[in-house]
């Protein structure tokens, strides 16, 4: 009887310590989530930025609507990467979420 006590109380206090190496690893992958989109944000402003300038410079119609299809064609493959980049980081976020607690539900399905 004493050794099940011992066990389910060993059990629990993995399970706790479990959740809580899962909590902090869903928190750093969040901030480095979060990083990443302030960076991309920054990025994106600056290039806009950039863009508007050679607009107001450009000297005639043909100049401007060739910096406007640059400026969509990098913005559009720069959006596309950066989307990939972000649901690679949260496929990686949810692996390493789940690893601390593949030994709780392997001892569970025993």
């Amino acid at each position: 009887m004493a050794n099940g006590i011992e066990d389910f109380q060993k059990f629990g206090k993995e399970s706790v310590d479990n959740a809580l190496a899962s909590f902090g690893v869903v928190t750093k992958g969040f901030q480095a989530i979060a990083v990443e989109m302030a960076d991309y944000s920054k990025k994106s402003f600056e290039d806009g930025s950039a863009t508007l300038e050679k607009l107001i410079g450009a000297k005639t119609l043909d100049k401007a609507v060739e910096v406007q299809n640059e400026y969509f064609k990098a913005s559009y493959e720069g959006f596309v990467s950066q989307a990939s980049k972000i649901g690679e980081m949260y496929v990686d976020l949810a692996k390493d979420i789940y690893k601390p607690l593949e030994g709780i539900l392997g001892k569970v399905g025993k």
